[in-house]
């Protein structure tokens, strides 16, 4: 078994020199735009995984798959070639479903915002349903003093007449 920093390192030689052999030496008509994100190799270096993206419909991300997999021997070639170790690993290709779940959390984005702005334009025009100040106020004492001073002297009038 590998180290597995030794792994990461095999995995980001693959990526490249899977990408550069892509760019600049095959010449297929039906490769579209296509970009190797990621490169992943087992432990014991046997086997490795080769993510890409393709820009482009679904006829193109089709007829690239069938590209990556009609070369692949020549590809693994390149591979053997550009690592040099002992044992070339195989190699499959797999499709990234990193755009597709990009566009969903867009998708995912524009709803929320969308339901933000309705929750906006309702709080804009909304009243409060009690008082339109709920907070208890201090109570002006001035203008009430008279009326306490009257019911203070009928309650002194009341307890000296018991």
């Amino acid at each position: 078994m590998a180290d597995p920093a030794r792994a990461r390192k095999i995995a980001d030689r693959i990526k490249v020199i899977v990408a550069e052999y892509l760019e600049f030496r095959l010449k297929d008509e039906r490769l579209g735009f296509v970009t190797i994100t990621d490169a992943r190799v087992t432990g014991d270096l046997q086997q490795a995984s080769v993510f890409y993206t393709v820009f482009g419909s679904n006829e193109d991300r089709q007829a690239t798959a069938e590209v990556l997999e009609a070369n692949k021997g020549r590809i693994r070639s390149a591979v053997g070639k550009g690592i040099g170790i002992r044992l070339t690993p195989s190699i499959e290709f797999i499709a990234d479903a990193l755009p597709e779940g990009a566009a969903h959390l867009e998708d995912l984005v524009a709803q929320t915002r969308a339901r933000d702005e309705e929750l906006a334009r309702a709080a804009a025009n909304a009243k409060p349903a009690g008082d339109p100040d709920p907070y208890r106020k201090p109570v002006d004492r001035s203008a009430d003093d008279e009326d306490t001073d009257d019911v203070d002297a009928e309650v002194d009038a009341d307890v000296d007449a018991r």
